[in-house]
């Protein structure tokens, strides 16, 4: 997805703001998929409840500058996944029914990994094996670390000199110095950092 230059170079203020609302008010409407545009009232609530601030984002009636610019950014967030994003995404039958059939197609011996839900509902990770299956149907003969149980680190002259501090979900093709790595997230997206 291309940013929208509007927001392309906002501050980190900004996005400390977006991120912590979002967190505490929530992303949803709750009960249902749909993005959740946050209230003046459910902002001024949230910082109330962390013992925050919010006098620099809402005025005693209306919403300062950049108060204006996070309502309008949750506006175009939400318009865009609800309009754009969400009718595209596919539902639990139509993941079934695809991973079955690249499963069938490919006979994988790559892992593939299972839900976290128990009993009948229990089943593989449709999404992530769908990516696992297809990974390793181009692998070509190389060599791919699935499951890494590592942090990723960068090297020069075999010594490191950064390393994630997040373990990923795979690496291309190991996580010392790799080509691509990858986390896969149940909710909105998939994320693929090269």
């Amino acid at each position: 997805m291309i940013a929208d230059q509007k927001y392309k170079d906002k501050s980190l203020e900004f996005w400390a703001n977006v991120k912590l609302i979002s967190q505490k008010v929530g992303y949803t409407e709750r009960g249902t998929s749909k993005i959740k545009v946050p209230t003046q009232q459910e902002i001024s609530f949230a910082f109330q409840n962390l013992g925050l601030n919010s006098g620099r984002l809402i005025g005693p009636k209306n919403p300062l500058s950049l108060g204006k610019e996070l309502l309008g950014y949750f506006e175009h967030r939400a318009n865009f996944l609800n309009t754009y994003v969400e009718p595209n995404l596919m539902r639990k039958e139509e993941a079934e029914a695809l991973f079955n059939l690249l499963k069938e197609k490919y006979s994988p011996s790559c892992p593939i990994p299972t839900n976290k839900q128990k009993g009948d509902k229990k089943a593989p990770s449709f999404f992530t094996g769908m990516v696992n299956i297809l990974i390793e149907a181009n692998l070509n003969g190389n060599i791919c670390d699935f499951d890494p149980k590592s942090l990723t680190s960068f090297t020069e002259n075999s010594f490191p000199i950064r390393s994630l501090s997040r373990r990923v979900d795979g690496a291309f093709p190991t996580t010392v110095n790799p080509l691509a790595v990858w986390e896969i997230m149940p909710d909105p997206a998939p994320l693929l950092f090269i």
